[in-house]
């Protein structure tokens, strides 16, 4: 309720504000659907780097870190999360690669997205921008998405090289968000830190039940 009641309430220059913030969060999106579309296949490194759901959150977190209002972030991460979908799946089709099965695929990430875009969102705004222990918790969100993604790497599909990449990442994220809340002064800030890992594992755990058995 409280983001709908700050939309009926909005003056007209808060409104204007708004509808631009969220339309470059749009725009930006679509670009990085189609820039991550685009960049696969150049490189080992970049095919990995860009077939990777850590690459759209992380985006999503940082643009969520540079808005002011906390339910605008919140609105902008779930519509820059569907806007990257529509632009990769737009890529794909024009591209040739969009096959039988591609529409039911997009769905599935469209709704993912649409769930996880919104908690990203306030994860990157609360780690600027808010007060107390949710500061913490909120970094541990961001990190644990990348440390997920290499535990699916390595135990689900056994790419243990670049399992050891997405999780070393992973642990430097950790480790420079906790630094960024005690350096700023954090409530618990090391909860970050403690809390990334177990947020990682049940990150896995969704990916590997939920998405594995929607994708296949």
């Amino acid at each position: 309720m409280a983001p709908l009641t700050a939309f009926h309430r909005a003056t007209p220059g808060t409104a204007l504000t708004a509808t631009a913030v969220l339309g470059a969060t749009a725009a930006f999106g679509l670009l990085l659907g189609w820039a991550t579309y685009s960049l696969h296949g150049i490189t080992p490194v970049l095919d990995r780097a860009t077939n990777s759901t850590s690459t759209w959150i992380i985006w999503t977190a940082a643009a969520g870190a540079l808005i002011r209002e906390r339910w605008l972030a919140a609105w902008g991460g779930a519509l820059m999360m569907l806007a990257t979908c529509c632009g990769y799946y737009t890529a794909s089709a024009l591209g040739g690669t969009f096959g039988s099965g591609g529409l039911g695929t997009a769905a599935v990430w469209a709704v993912a997205g649409l769930a996880g875009g919104p908690l990203l969102g306030w994860a990157g705004w609360t780690v600027r921008r808010a007060r107390g222990d949710l500061r913490a918790v909120a970094g541990a969100v961001i990190a644990m998405v990348v440390l997920g993604e290499g535990l699916w790497l390595g135990l689900a599909l056994r790419y243990w090289e670049t399992a050891v990449v997405f999780l070393t990442v992973g642990a430097l994220l950790a480790a420079l968000l906790t630094a960024y809340l005690a350096r700023t002064g954090a409530h618990r800030y090391w909860l970050c830190a403690l809390l990334a890992p177990v947020g990682g594992f049940a990150f896995y755990l969704a990916e590997k039940t939920i998405l594995d058995g929607l994708i296949g």
